[in-house]
């Protein structure tokens, strides 16, 4: 790093040692907090430590009710809990939680891969869901996503009944969309594919992710189902792939939903 030059030696490296002193100190300041929740012993002596590694301050409960205990003392800026747990299961927590107008961003573990669960997860008041097994690199990456649309002590995105961008509309309880004053003509499978990728703006989403999202873990389809879904929302939506306005093709990796996203109800 460059500093700015002095006349004087002592006086530049005064300046250097402050400037890292200070740099030091910003970084401390805005260390996020997590807390990770999980029964098995084997993966949270595996993934705290990697979590620090990735710049987190990780505290660790091994059920749910030391998990609301911690909440409460520790102040977490955002809560990695596993669904299958002791005492009070992942679920239950979310919902106290919610109940309590907590809102803390939380992301949810399971071995379950049914979308309907995922789905009733979201409705709670999950930000995000991860199946088991899973790769750390993906839960940091959905982790600092969180993080950035993150809008603390107010609902997730995912818990809102209706959400827009500009005039796009979409009403999650019914499973209708508007575009102005004009309904859109949808399949259920686009329906919920423009809802994961509205609750997750500005986040780069692989087709993979998408497949096992929407469609189930187990669904017997490739990716090109997902390009299939992806093309009729552009078709509906009015929306250039070279100039898009809503979904962006982000070559080799997946698609991103580049429209600004508020929660109007």
């Amino acid at each position: 790093m460059n500093f700015v030059s002095f006349t004087q030696p002592g006086l530049q490296k005064a300046h250097s040692a402050t400037h890292v002193v200070s740099m030091g100190i910003l970084m401390m300041k805005t260390k996020h907090k997590v807390l990770l929740t999980d029964d098995e012993a084997a993966i949270t002596s595996n993934l705290a430590p990697f979590l620090e590694r990735a710049g987190y301050e990780v505290i660790v409960a091994s059920n749910g009710e030391e998990a609301l205990e911690l909440v409460r003392s520790f102040s977490p800026d955002l809560i990695v809990l596993d669904v299958l747990m002791p005492r009070i299961d992942g679920r239950e927590v979310l919902r106290r939680l919610r109940r309590d107008d907590i809102w803390t961003p939380v992301i949810l573990l399971t071995q379950v891969g049914e979308s309907s669960e995922r789905a009733m997860a979201l409705e709670e008041g999950a930000d995000d869901y991860l199946n088991k097994p899973f790769d750390p690199h993906e839960l940091v990456a959905r982790i600092r996503a969180v993080m950035r649309r993150a809008r603390p002590g107010s609902r997730p995105l995912s818990a809102a009944h209706r959400l827009a961008c500009g005039d796009l509309q979409l009403d999650r309880l019914t499973r209708r969309a508007w575009r102005e004053e004009d309904e859109l003509s949808l399949t259920p499978k686009a329906i919920a594919l423009l809802e994961y990728l509205m609750t997750h703006p500005d986040e780069l989403i692989t087709r993979e992710r998408l497949l096992d999202t929407v469609w189930g873990w187990d669904y017997p389809a490739g990716t090109r189902t997902v390009d299939t879904r992806i093309a009729e929302l552009r078709r509906a939506l009015h929306d250039d792939p070279s100039q898009p306005h809503y979904i962006e093709t982000v070559p080799g990796q997946g698609y991103r939903f580049i429209g600004a996203v508020e929660v109007i109800s």
